[in-house]
């Protein structure tokens, strides 16, 4: 939760993208490519896995990390293509109540800023698809920057490049690491569950 101490001060939000927005899952993905429970549990958990696909959120190019993983397991290089050219299959859609939330804080007036942790090509075929993102001023994507939360190079620039200061935003991410990061700015954090519990944060701190 925010600082309540911090109420009158806030009047700008910054979210995350993945599970705070929209739902992010590889498995949304390589369930249409792999029939077997069990090899599909076993492909996700050793070949195109969330700890390696990190690396492309840190601005680690998809030619690479693909070339790279299809010698490790050639039997799987088609789904390991796949992982870099329908990369938009594993987010299966908006968080419930979170695209009326944005809404509703822009008809409001409330500056709408985004950092997520996103590679830069992944972000390319997915950002023509969501619209909703035009309602944000701007978005600091990790691997455009070759930076990444919760490093705290990635809150520095966002807030000299959004041209606010810690005190008066909102961060909210789904990783409570992430927010614990942001808090050491002075960055006040809500750490994402579910939009009904954020809709309560935010008429809480009168942004709704």
């Amino acid at each position: 939760m925010a600082e309540t101490s911090a109420i009158s001060k806030i009047d700008t939000v910054i979210f995350d993208i993945g599970n705070v927005l929209y739902r992010w899952d590889l498995r949304c993905l390589f369930a249409k490519l792999i029939d077997d429970p069990e090899e599909l549990d076993w492909f996700l958990a050793h070949v195109v896995t969330p700890e390696w696909h990190f690396q492309h959120d840190a601005g680690r190019p998809f030619a690479d990390m693909v070339a790279e993983r299809s010698r490790e397991f050639p039997e799987y290089r088609d789904h390991i293509i796949a992982y870099s050219r329908r990369f938009p299959e594993t987010i299966p859609g908006p968080v419930e109540g979170m695209v009326d939330i944005v809404r509703a804080l822009a008809n409001r007036g409330v500056p709408l800023f985004a950092i997520s942790n996103f590679g830069a090509e992944s972000w390319a075929q997915f950002r023509p698809s969501a619209p909703i993102f035009a309602l944000f001023s701007d978005i600091v994507i990790s691997g455009e920057e070759k930076m990444i939360k919760p490093d705290a190079a990635i809150y520095e620039l966002a807030l000299q490049r959004f041209s606010c200061r810690a005190d008066q935003c909102l961060f909210i991410d789904d990783r409570l690491d992430n927010i614990e990061a942001g808090r050491a700015l002075g960055i006040a954090g809500h750490h994402f569950k579910d939009a009904m519990t954020l809709e309560q944060q935010l008429m809480a701190l009168r942004l709704l």
